[in-house]
């Protein structure tokens, strides 16, 4: 593909909430159409179909040996992954697939020695990478702007919880909610943390304390540099999606914002003040980064180029993740080593 641009014809695996964040942003890609839909609920996948376009299935492995496909978009329930990438490292078929991998070390593994063998572009899902002010705040880091950088804090806060099925699959909150700040970290300062310590604590539901999660925490990683990021984390929030990352160096400091539903202001005699609530949840928030991971995923595809995030970025969050998750358990700092 190298040297021209080609049509890239996708297939969903998923028709979650996820499934059609990707499917939206293929349908409007200019060098990619949806080419197959799967669920094992078909009429998912044809109701789905009717709205982006492609083929329906219920079966991966019939969809993606169908002909038809150049690339593939894992968004299927996480316990699922490792066995569609699996599919797909068989047939040759280059994959995005959404994070995490699996909430187990050994199937992330196993993955990665069939994506290895196989030889296949895999990308994951770490979408937060891809936002404008995300991207905005490295790129400063990255011109010296900060000088030497010493700590990032980032705090990021949902307006409630998942359903509580959702919660007993997903390998507890470092696992699922953390690891997307745990990248971001490792990703900004370009490095991955020695040691982590990790705090949490139950104050909403009974039933999240009862399954053995959390709904808030603390996390601090220390970097081989030295750098200290810290990390805060709640799954209810009552003013709505809080979304900031602050980064301090020994020259000044950069932050994002959060994003407001409307950029009014209103001004009075007795004050000064956004008139407008917070983007209520990651769909609102971080649309725009999907868009751009598809593009960066399809970009990567047409121009034989590597794609920005591996399996490896994959594995080292997870190591993280659990490492955190370990050092909550313990009450202890946690080591880490890395393959």
């Amino acid at each position: 593909m190298a040297g021209e641009t080609s049509m890239i014809r996708v297939a969903i695996i998923g028709t979650g909430r996820m499934g059609q964040i990707y499917a939206a942003a293929v349908s409007k890609h200019q060098d990619a159409t949806i080419g197959a839909i799967v669920s094992r609920n078909k009429d998912n996948a044809s109701a789905l179909c009717h709205q982006f376009g492609g083929i329906p299935f219920d079966d991966v492995r019939s969809a993606v040996s169908s002909g038809n496909l150049d690339a593939v978009i894992i968004c299927s329930p996480t316990r699922y992954h490792s066995e569609h990438i699996e599919v797909c490292c068989d047939l040759a078929i280059p994959v995005l697939c959404e994070k995490p991998v699996d909430i187990s070390v050994d199937k992330v593994r196993t993955a990665e020695k069939h994506i290895n063998r196989s030889g296949i572009p895999f990308m994951v899902g770490f979408n937060r990478r891809f936002d404008p002010q995300i991207s905005e705040l490295k790129a400063h880091i990255n011109r010296g702007v900060l000088g030497k950088l010493r700590m990032l804090l980032l705090t990021s806060r949902d307006p409630s919880p998942p359903p509580l099925d959702y919660l007993k699959l997903s390998g507890g909150y470092f696992c699922d909610s953390t690891i997307h700040d745990i990248d971001l970290s490792c990703w900004i300062t370009g490095e991955k943390p020695i040691s982590v310590t990790a705090v949490g604590s139950s104050f909403g539901s009974k039933e999240i304390a009862d399954i053995g999660d959390k709904d808030t925490a603390m996390t601090i990683l220390k970097m081989p540099s030295g750098i200290l990021v810290h990390i805060n984390n709640s799954r209810e929030c009552a003013y709505g999606f809080d979304q900031r990352i602050e980064a301090f160096g020994d020259k000044g400091m950069v932050q994002t914002t959060n994003q407001t539903e409307t950029e009014l202001i209103s001004s009075n005699a007795n004050s000064y003040c956004r008139s407008s609530i917070l983007k209520h949840f990651f769909l609102e928030r971080y649309q725009q980064s999907f868009v751009i991971q598809v593009d960066n995923f399809i970009q990567s595809l047409n121009n034989n180029a590597p794609t920005p995030t591996t399996i490896k970025d994959g594995l080292d969050a997870l190591l993280i993740a659990q490492a955190c998750q370990k050092s909550s358990e313990v009450n202890r700092w946690v080591s880490l080593k890395y393959d």
